[in-house]
């Protein structure tokens, strides 16, 4: 039976330099470390994010293109504020400024150094 998504897997040019601003940003933990650029960090709810050194043709999803369009990361409503502003000053590339939607719920997509899209989420009410 299905449990759950374990982990997602994240392609870079520089994964060390991508592990370290995960960690650095959302205080993700480093929970494996192969040695040859394959890292799994976690966050605090035990979902991981596998962070792999790309090979070949190492080029950012565009939002509408075809495959995954964006990861997505709860946050608190107390702690989504300081979050955007956070990643504000680190001056991540914003493609969808911060939304509110008539029930409450909060997002904010941006680009990781890597150009990844992801997003914050705020639920009032889970899904």
């Amino acid at each position: 039976m299905i449990t759950g998504i374990e982990h997602i897997a994240v392609l870079a040019k520089d994964s060390k330099a991508l592990t370290d601003w995960y960690v650095k940003l959302f205080g993700f933990e480093i929970v494996y470390d192969n040695g040859k650029g394959t890292y799994f960090v976690k966050a605090a709810d035990g979902s991981m994010l596998e962070i792999i050194a790309c090979s070949g043709d190492c080029r950012p999803t565009e939002p509408k293109e075809w495959g995954i369009r964006h990861f997505a990361l709860s946050v608190t409503e107390d702690g989504f504020d300081e979050m955007v502003e956070k990643l504000k000053v680190e001056k991540v590339e914003v493609v969808t400024d911060v939304a509110v939607s008539p029930k409450g719920i909060k997002t904010f997509f941006f680009r990781d150094i890597e150009g990844n899209i992801f997003h914050l989420i705020f639920r009032p009410t889970p899904l």
